[in-house]
């Protein structure tokens, strides 16, 4: 049986020549997603949990002191580089057949480093201390991701990356690892969020037109 694997992309969006850009194979069994509020409640006398109200319109008032945390989310990737090394027609065989996985997980590991923006020989200077500024004067920034996940394209901070190999070459260069990305949505005013709360607003609609064709069947027994 043939296992259909969607190819997810993560691609740095910036000033960066070349940019980096890391391709694999995303089909997660899980993807952990979190979104939190920090409440603040008030402190008149018998308040719980947030202000009184009654009415509908007074729930702005209910929500004072109420922020709304970026989601975060997580997930596994595997990276894998057997097919590559056994056969030769595949694009990058003589570099799995050397390396291993080691390529991607280097690219990892420099888009959760603070670099300098700029052609790639800016950065290797400004990297060895050479760019003409002292450490503390350098414009180092972490990298802006774009994670292309099927429909989705979010732009993202990689937080954290963990990396479990388990399989190495006879060099101890690993071959195959499973990797744990954990990720902070860039939420506000920026294109790629702007289309995904568009396609949220969309998907929400489309869940209550569903609601409310099942509520009026089930109310009338007329299949719609």
């Amino acid at each position: 049986m043939l296992i259909n694997l969607t190819r997810g992309l993560l691609i740095e969006y910036g000033l960066s020549l070349p940019p980096l850009v890391l391709q694999f194979e995303f089909n997660p069994e899980t993807v952990s997603r979190t979104r939190t509020i920090n409440i603040v409640t008030g402190n008149a006398p018998g308040t719980r949990g947030g202000y009184d109200f009654t009415l509908p319109n007074e729930t702005p008032r209910v929500a004072q002191g109420v922020t709304v945390e970026p989601e975060q989310f997580s997930l596994e990737i595997l990276l894998d580089a057997t097919d590559r090394m056994s056969d030769p027609n595949l694009p990058g065989h003589a570099i799995a057949g050397e390396f291993g996985i080691e390529p991607e997980l280097d690219t990892l590991r420099s888009m959760v480093e603070p670099k300098s923006q700029g052609p790639g020989g800016v950065q290797m200077l400004a990297s060895l201390g050479l760019g003409g500024k002292k450490a503390f004067q350098r414009d180092e920034h972490p990298s802006v991701l774009l994670l292309v996940w099927g429909t989705h394209i979010l732009p993202v901070f990689l937080k954290s990356v963990q990396v479990d190999e388990t399989a190495h070459l006879p060099t101890l260069r690993p071959y195959r690892a499973r990797v744990t990305l954990s990720f902070q949505v860039i939420e506000g005013n920026n294109p790629f969020y702007q289309v995904e709360k568009v396609r949220q607003m969309v998907g929400a609609a489309m869940n209550l037109a569903v609601g409310l064709s099942g509520s009026f069947s089930a109310s009338f027994g007329v299949s719609l």
